[in-house]
């Protein structure tokens, strides 16, 4: 068992993410990653689990450059892809982009089948044809292959990085886009049959690839594709850029065969997006997701149209959840999907019906749940199970005798040791919705020993307190002694859509008086002390956090990470600002902006700030930072000292993602709490980690 309190351990526990079946439903394959020999980075790694659960998983591959996106073929041998150097290659590149690789079945080594210079990713293969779908980043000005990897060694070779745009978006997340575009390929997999499977290195018969997308401009950015069955069709989401930077989310089918492209979906009311093509490609099952105004959240969930064109119906449409990740039944008459609900997010099951759909709960679990594959009979399900008691793991699920619990197979990370016990706690406020919370307290926690408590706000907003969170880990803290308060307030999704639209444009109101009405109830648990306690946030829960600071003085700290800060501000320049523009007016946007309560601000703050941060630009934790200094009712003295804390990562990116870094940030943050929720100064002080100098 894996001491979950101690963070050299935590950060060094294996990871495991993704789940995919075999077509004859005997091999599941996962990714596992874990930390490098020098401890900076994850390595992934491809690992096989046993469905019966008899057997320990054992793993496939092994190197220095991780695999990933792992696809079955029909014959069962699993294609990947990797950036690992290939062993046939004329010249050793160790800068080179992903490359498709083959592990067969029968256990001979892997091997490249395919590669580009602008790499591969994205695999997918037919169900019921050798036929390989694949992505592939092209630069706008190449005419072939050849033309593109030219222009490619010129722009390395002359160090040009510079990319010119003419649309918008022009960065997502914490990358920048282009100047490569994406495009879809196919590979015609009957190539890799015994008889003529290539030797390592021979290029003359490896998979040649065929663009099926030629000049798509910036549509495929971002957006996934499938493929029908019998490999003739891809369906594939398509964004349409529009008038004022702002765009709309299409879907477009592709013919193989003559690459001749038609509308699929296309309606100004909403989203359309993630496609999945039904086992007997007559349907095609999407997200769909309404056009949000900045009075009026947006309806989230699914819908249906015929493969071949036709009308748009809504799935399930009379059930108030926001489904989502669908998983067709072998003989396409429902779907398995995933929901938000009450902070879980079971399994659900969705008989399709023109007259009316069924949707009834498959899992028991007080759990969430991803990456579902269901068994070529149909009476067994697959997934990656995880809660605020366990990270994810795989484990099976029976569809003959539902609501059932999930049992767990034989996973490739260890079971962990968590240092308390975790609870739920509720309040109904003013307007009679009912908020509930996940309460965890460390072991011993009670009316004698009572813990210290720390509120910690979630982000999206739209999201839940339901699954496991390597980043925002309670555990790491209730080790240390406090309790946390995990609480899903107005704007969360899993309880309808008027519990959104509770907090819709409206950020400083129900969603505060929500967290304010649920600590309360916290505060009033027997083994919580109600004296000593602290806010923390990152991203939306970072700008909850930004607004509690400056409405409230309740708390002796407040951690704000990523947190947007003048609303004005944050608007044009985060990554993806044409969605900002449905989400405020600027009045709403003015009214609901923390920086305007700087000098409301008395309790000492820790912000957290990532330099490569697109969605939550740094610019924003650098104005926060100066004004709590020269505006805030806690200001730096006349020699300039202060009791707020600055940290500032210059190569991290929203979430923070190294393995060091993220020791730091939560030694900062236990440093920065018993400094001043516990009053552990001089001797007693907790000491800030010495690698920063």
């Amino acid at each position: 068992m894996v001491n979950v309190g101690d963070l050299e351990e935590y950060v060094g526990v294996p990871r495991v993410g993704g789940l995919v079946l075999s077509p004859d439903g005997t091999r599941l394959v996962t990714s596992v990653a874990t930390l490098d020999a020098k401890k900076t980075k994850y390595l992934t790694a491809l690992w096989e689990v046993d469905p019966t659960g008899e057997r320990p998983a054992r793993r496939l591959t092994r190197s220095a450059k991780s695999e990933g996106g792992a696809a079955f073929t029909r014959d069962g041998d699993v294609l990947f892809t990797s950036a690992r150097p290939d062993p046939g290659a004329k010249d050793a590149d160790d800068e080179a982009p992903p490359a498709l690789w083959l592990l067969p079945r029968d256990g001979a080594e892997a091997r490249v089948v395919a590669s580009r210079k602008g790499g591969l990713g994205g695999v997918t293969v037919a169900k019921d044809a050798d036929v390989a779908l694949l992505t592939g980043d092209v630069l706008p000005h190449a005419t072939d292959a050849e033309h593109d990897e030219k222009l490619r060694t010129a722009r390395k070779d002359k160090k040009v990085a510079a990319i010119l745009h003419a649309g918008y978006p022009v960065r997502y997340w914490d990358h920048d886009l282009g100047p490569g575009r994406p495009h879809l390929f196919t590979a015609d997999l009957a190539a890799l049959t015994p008889d003529t499977a290539p030797l390592a290195g021979d290029d003359e018969q490896r998979l040649t690839l065929v663009d099926r997308t030629p000049s798509p401009g910036a549509a495929l950015v971002e957006q996934h594709a499938a493929i029908s069955p019998d490999g003739t069709t891809i369906v594939t989401g398509w964004t349409e850029p529009r008038a004022r930077g702002d765009q709309r989310g299409r879907l477009v089918a592709v013919d193989v065969a003559t690459g001749e492209r038609r509308t699929l979906v296309s309606d100004d009311a909403f989203d359309a997006f993630d496609p999945v093509i039904s086992p007997d490609g007559r349907w095609v099952v999407f997200g769909r997701e309404t056009i949000s105004t900045p009075h009026d959240a947006p309806q989230a969930g699914l819908a249906l149209v015929p493969l071949a064109g036709g009308e748009v119906r809504l799935v399930a449409a009379d059930w108030d959840r926001w489904p989502g990740s669908p998983v067709w039944l072998p003989d396409s008459s429902g779907l398995l999907v995933v929901a938000d609900d009450e902070g879980r997010a079971p399994v659900f099951r969705i008989d399709l019906d023109p007259a009316g759909d069924t949707v009834t709960r498959v899992t028991s679990d007080d759990a969430a749940f991803t990456d579902v594959q269901v068994a070529p009979d149909g009476r067994t399900a697959y997934a990656l199970r995880s809660s605020y008691l366990a990270p994810a793991h795989p484990v099976r699920i029976d569809l003959t005798a539902v609501p059932s619990a999930a049992v767990p197979l034989r996973s490739p990370a260890p079971a962990l040791d968590l240092p308390g016990r975790l609870e739920e706690v509720e309040t109904t406020v003013a307007d009679g919705r009912r908020v509930r919370a996940w309460l965890a307290l460390p072991h011993g926690a009670n009316a004698d020993e009572r813990a210290p408590l720390l509120l910690w706000i979630h982000g999206g907003p739209l999201g839940s307190w339901n699954a496991w969170s390597w980043r925002w880990n309670p555990w790491l803290l209730v080790a240390r002694g406090y309790a946390v308060l995990l609480p899903d307030p107005a704007l969360s999704t899993g309880y309808g859509r008027d519990f959104v639209q509770a907090g819709w444009g409206a950020w400083g109101e129900a969603p505060f008086t929500d967290l304010m009405a649920v600590t309360d109830v916290a505060e009033a648990h027997p083994a919580v002390d109600e004296t000593r306690t602290a806010a923390l946030g990152g991203s939306f829960g970072g700008y909850m956090a930004n607004w509690v600071a400056g409405h409230t003085d309740r708390f002796r700290a407040v951690v704000t990470h990523a947190s947007l800060w003048a609303l004005d501000q944050f608007g044009p320049t985060t990554d993806a600002s044409y969605y900002w523009q449905r989400e405020m007016t600027p009045e709403m946007a003015w009214a609901n902006s923390p920086h305007r309560f700087v000098e409301q601000i008395v309790t000492p703050m820790l912000v957290i700030h990532g330099d490569k941060d697109y969605r939550v630009p740094i610019g924003e934790g650098l104005r926060l930072w100066y004004e709590l200094l020269a505006k805030s009712g806690l200001p730096a003295d006349d020699e300039g000292r202060t009791p707020h804390r600055f940290l500032y990562f210059p190569d991290e990116n929203h979430w923070v993602l190294s393995p060091q870094h993220a020791v730091v940030w939560y030694q900062v943050v236990e440093a920065f709490l018993a400094e001043h929720v516990l009053g552990r100064t001089g001797d007693q002080a907790v000491p800030y980690p010495d690698v920063l100098g």
